[in-house]
C-alpha cells in the first residue's frame, strides 16, 4: 500500500496463497478490492497471474478479453488494467487459489484447472471460467470435491 491508499499490488499472491497475517488480510477487503478493481489492477498482476498458472500468454490473453499483441506489447509497462481485465484476473487467482486449498498441492492445482473435467461436462476448469457462471460452476464443483460429494 503506497500513501495508505491500496494499490493492488500482490492481489493475486493473496488471491492464490491467502494470507495468515491478519494486517494482510485487512488490506484484501472485498470493499477495497472492488475500489482497487474499478481503477484497474496494476499490469503486472496479469504477469504474475499467468506466472502461477503457468499458461503461455497465447492461452490466457483471450481467457482474459485482452489480445495477444496487448498482452505482449504492454508487457513491462506501469499502466492498469481495465476494469473488466482487472475482474477477470482476480477471477482466475481466485479459483486457483480455491483448487490449491481444495488439493493442497499447486502443481495438482495447476493440473486440475487445465483437463477436462467429468463434473463439468467434460469442459476444462480454466476455459469454462470465461464467464462468470463458468466460474461459479468451477467454484461449485471444487466445493463439492472439497467436501467429498465430486459429481
Amino acid at each position: 500500500m503506497a500513501g495508505g491508499k491500496f494499490s493492488g499490488e500482490g492481489v493475486v499472491n493473496f488471491c492464490v496463497q491467502g494470507s495468515s497475517g491478519k494486517s494482510i488480510a485487512n488490506q484484501y477487503t472485498p470493499a477495497k478490492l472492488v475500489e482497487v478493481l474499478q481503477a484497474g489492477l496494476p499490469f503486472r498482476e496479469l504477469q504474475v497471474l499467468q506466472a502461477s498458472l503457468a499458461v503461455p500468454a497465447e492461452r490466457l490473453a483471450p481467457m482474459l478479453g485482452i489480445s495477444k499483441a496487448t498482452f505482449h506489447r504492454r508487457k513491462g509497462d506501469a499502466s492498469k488494467l481495465p476494469t473488466a481485465v482487472s475482474d477477470r484476473v482476480l477471477r482466475y487467482a481466485r479459483l486457483l487459489g480455491q483448487a490449491f486449498k481444495v488439493f493442497e498441492d499447486m502443481d495438482s492445482a495447476k493440473q486440475w484447472l487445465n483437463a477436462p473435467q467429468v463434473g463439468l461436462g467434460g469442459a476444462v476448469p480454466l476455459e469454462y471460467a470465461k464467464t462468470e457462471i463458468g466460474a461459479r460452476e468451477v467454484e461449485n464443483l471444487l466445493g463439492r470435491i472439497e467436501y467429498g460429494v465430486y459429481s
